[in-house]
Parts: structure tokens; C-alpha cells; sequence
């Protein structure tokens, strides 16, 4: 009888935590920059955004990626700030 054997992907509890705050983070980035007024900042903040979260996508080293966290967080919040000062 073939005993059933984890996949080596299978993310750990504190990972997959971790991975939904990641994604929580990049989906409100690209909320909050629905409201950029200007079609080409827009654009410009997406693919940004995006190529960010593309390229990091397989950091493993827990201290760069809480790091990155922060980063990502302050980021998200400059622009929400941005955005209330100009009125949007």
C-alpha cells in the first residue's frame, strides 16, 4: 500500500499567511491606483507595481521579504496619502 506523500510545494501555515498578506497588499496597490487621475500614471504605477511583485516572486530569505513587506506597505501608503491631498 502506497503511503500518500506531501508535495515538496506544500507552503507552511506561517508561508501561506505570509503569501495572503503579499497578496493582499499588491490587490489594494492596484485599487488605490484606479484613482490616479492620469491615464499614463496609471499605467505607469500598474506596470510598475507588477513588474515588483514579479520580481521578487521567489525571494525565500525571511528577513528580505518582511523587508519587501514594509516596503511594499509604505509605498501603498505614500500613494494613498498622494492621492487624498489632491482630492481624489
Amino acid at each position: 500500500m502506497a503511503t500518500p506523500r506531501i508535495p515538496s510545494t506544500v507552503l507552511s501555515l506561517k508561508q501561506f499567511l505570509q503569501r495572503q498578506n503579499i497578496l493582499g497588499i499588491y490587490r489594494n496597490m492596484l485599487r488605490t491606483i484606479r484613482y490616479v487621475p492620469d491615464a499614463a500614471d496609471r499605467k505607469y504605477l500598474r506596470d510598475w507595481a507588477r513588474e515588483e511583485f514579479k520580481r521578487n516572486k521567489h525571494a525565500t530569505d525571511q528577513d528580505a521579504i518582511r523587508m519587501m513587506i514594509t516596503q511594499a506597505h509604505n509605498h501603498l501608503e505614500e500613494l494613498q496619502r498622494s492621492l487624498e491631498l489632491a482630492g481624489n
